[in-house]
């Protein structure tokens, strides 16, 4: 049992909401600050990735006994649904019953400050934060930067504002403090397939779907009204970017030559094109995340990353289940949990920023390359054989709680033993055979 506090967490995005039940759970009292509106009376849209929930996220929510009231608003989804320009492939994610789910971003995000409330959180919107004192936790809010501002103390306070966070930022101006970010030259934009007018999805609804078209591709992610929330990443500039869509024409031209089939379910392709803003992408690291026994980041404030793994939320709430583990193992010692919170999530935070990373280049060029495919395919078939020898990497991180850390180097070796497999002799006949089998078992040794 620890002293209760009066605890700030800034930022009511899905980590702070979440952060806010397990510190209620403790018994603490949560102020939430958030400087945007409150997102229950707003309309949100226009800049959106549909959030892909696997076993970190779920574990997170079930510790504090809401991943059912969650589930009920999640879309199972235990394929990708490949869309080349000539045919639709399937690949499976995982074992027999294993899925990610789909949520929209804006309806978790409502009915987490719903939960947090139920749970006692207090919210206050429309609070302009600028700066922190960190020796004491003294929150600095006021209309302007420049202007009056006025003084909460708390006992600690919680970063968890995002990736351009105003809590890291005061944190960014000691010595000894690291912090790097990195843009991607690749942007998205947000697209929608309405629902059929019976209110069913045009397309298959248990699917991840992807079209895969190199440097750039095009994804959707199925909502309960019937709707597919659809994201297009491609690069800025140069050949098929952003820069060369500048009409209504060039838009449904370049949709008609390398998404066909995207055409007939994006009824208002140019209009939601010119609407919707064209976002970033970066990867942020830093490094210390937390300050003596006051101040601690969390979520992507301290670890933002690109978002082809559906592992940026799933990170977040894994950070919490974590803090939580600390706070039950060190009670009263504020400074041991967060110095033992950072030292446990930094590598594992690097690592899956690494993965994210490289997913990109899975998801736009290799879901279309026979040899990668091949690969699935024989490592699938011997995980089935041997799942004490061998869990595929996307299991390890999606259908797994292991530290991203041990995914990120087994998933190496792995692929370094199938680079060797697939040199076989008359690989694309036998990989379904007991040569195949033998080999994979000799080189893990």
């Amino acid at each position: 049992m620890q002293t209760l506090k009066k605890i700030a967490v800034v930022g009511s995005g899905l980590v702070g909401s979440l952060l806010a039940i397990y510190l209620r759970k403790a018994g603490h009292t949560v102020h939430i600050y958030d400087r945007s509106p409150d997102i229950r009376q707003i309309q949100f849209s226009g800049r959106s990735i549909n959030l892909a929930m696997s076993n970190r996220g779920w574990k997170a929510l079930d510790g504090v006994g809401i991943g059912d009231a969650v589930r009920e608003i999640a879309i199972p989804m235990d394929k990708r649904a490949i869309h080349l320009v000539d045919k639709l492939n399937f690949q499976n994610y995982g074992q027999e019953g294993e899925s990610i789910y789909s949520i929209s971003r804006g309806i978790l995000n409502r009915k987490m400050i719903d939960l947090a409330e139920e749970a006692g959180a207090e919210f206050f919107f429309e609070q302009k934060i600028w700066d922190v004192t960190l020796a004491d936790a003294t929150l600095h809010i006021g209309e302007t930067e420049r202007g009056a501002w006025e003084d909460k103390k708390y006992d600690m306070v919680f970063g968890a504002d995002g990736a351009f966070s105003r809590i890291r930022h005061r944190m960014q101006r000691q010595s000894m403090f690291n912090y790097s970010q990195e843009f991607l030259n690749i942007g998205y934009k947000e697209l929608n397939i309405p629902a059929n007018p019976d209110g069913s999805h045009k397309l298959d609804k248990n699917s991840f779907h992807i079209w895969p078209r190199g440097e750039y591709m095009l994804i959707a992610l199925p909502n309960l009204d019937g709707s597919f929330t659809c994201t297009l990443f491609m690069p800025f500039e140069g050949e098929n970017s952003f820069d060369l869509l500048r009409e209504r024409k060039d838009v449904v031209s370049f949709f008609e030559t390398n998404f066909p089939d995207s055409i007939e379910v994006i009824p208002e392709l140019a209009e939601d094109f010119f609407k919707n803003p064209t976002s970033t992408l970066v990867t942020m690291k830093c490094f210390p995340w937390t300050y003596g026994d006051k101040v601690a980041l969390i979520g992507d404030a301290c670890h933002a990353i690109v978002p082809f793994y559906g592992q940026g939320m799933n990170a977040g709430f894994e950070d919490i289940s974590i803090l939580y583990e600390m706070m039950e193992k060190y009670g009263e010692d504020w400074e041991m949990v967060f110095s033992e919170y950072e030292k446990s999530r930094k590598p594992n935070a690097d690592a899956i920023a690494e993965l994210s990373y490289r997913n990109f280049l899975e998801m736009s060029s290799k879901t279309a390359d026979d040899k990668f495919l091949l690969q699935k395919k024989i490592e699938k078939v011997f995980s089935d054989r041997h799942p004490d020898k061998w869990i595929p990497l996307y299991s390890r991180v999606t259908f797994s709680d292991r530290p991203y850390s041990e995914a990120l180097a087994i998933g190496d070796f792995q692929n370094e033993i199938m680079q060797k497999v697939l040199l076989t002799k008359d690989i694309e006949q036998i990989w379904d055979s007991k040569e195949v089998e033998n080999k994979i078992l000799e080189l893990l040794g």
